[in-house]
């Protein structure tokens, strides 16, 4: 879809901030191959400088982002690795499999269910200026999914904590910033806290090269197809939990001790990124 229109559409600092307000209050077909994702070397460093961009939609409305809740953890029976239904308002077996151990008033249910909790992401369209690891990507729209350290960069810079900063929204593309990001390997986890929004300034000299650009319509990363059903997700909860023919209570069954690779202080953006490899794999 065409950014000809985005003089319409979100970018602006007053519908950004009330976009966020509206979270706080309430809490085109893409594959794998239009999402980018940043190169690690070796030492787990890797770096690269794009642009949010506004929302393609057409009605011009939508938030620049989508939010995604995942799930993803290890049992005796294997990995589980799913969209939560929850993203779509709809009741999620893995969800409540997580309600029953918090509401035991156990703490060591509690800590089962805090390792598989959802995982939130969010999902936008970027414009790619500087991939050193790849820079024939350079100049290309890209979908780009991150966790909630880059998301708190964004909202930084539409609601700065400081009187002496100035706001501005990210996904503007006249007065908005092009976006440094720095990742680092801290503790074993990536590491975003060096990320940072450079000058506030024009994405181009020339504003007519918008018009040759297209995105992505971030609606569709919402279609049915992109989630199994109640039923398909608590088919894999029981294969990874492993529930066979043996019958169990409620209870027991959401207690099958599943392992995990993070805990309740891990990074979400690493979260996501670790699994995502996983289903790669």
């Amino acid at each position: 879809m065409s950014f000809a229109n985005l003089k319409r559409n979100n970018g602006n600092l007053e519908k950004l901030t009330k976009a966020l307000e509206k979270m706080s209050d309430a809490g085109g077909k893409d594959t794998e191959e239009n999402y980018w994702k940043p190169e690690i070397d070796k030492s787990g460093n890797g770096m690269a400088t794009f642009r949010f961009l506004p929302t393609v939609d057409e009605d011009g409305e939508n938030d620049p982002w989508v939010k995604m809740y995942s799930h993803g953890f290890q049992g005796p029976g294997g990995w589980l690795i799913d969209n939560c239904l929850t993203t779509k308002g709809e009741k999620c077996p893995v969800c409540e499999s997580n309600t029953l151990l918090w509401n035991s008033g156990v703490a060591a249910d509690k800590k089962i269910a805090s390792l598989r909790k959802r995982r939130l992401s969010h999902v936008s369209n970027i414009y790619m200026i500087d991939d050193i690891k790849h820079p024939e990507n350079n100049g290309k729209v890209f979908l780009f999914r991150y966790g909630i350290k880059i998301f708190e960069k964004i909202k930084g810079a539409a609601k700065p904590e400081f009187s002496d900063e100035k706001s501005f929204s990210p996904f503007d593309v006249d007065t908005g910033a092009n976006f440094k990001l720095k990742v680092r390997k801290v503790e074993g986890f990536q590491n975003y806290d060096k990320s940072e929004f450079e000058s506030v300034g024009p994405l181009f000299d020339d504003m007519s090269k918008m018009a040759n650009l297209s995105g992505y319509s971030l609606q569709a990363i919402l279609d049915d197809k992109v989630f199994k059903t109640f039923d398909e997700i608590q088919s894999r909860l029981n294969k990874v939990l492993g529930i066979g023919g043996t019958v169990r209570t409620t209870m027991e069954q959401a207690k099958m001790a599943p392992k995990t690779v993070v805990d309740e202080e891990t990074n979400e953006d690493y979260d996501m990124s670790y699994f995502e490899s996983l289903v790669d794999d």
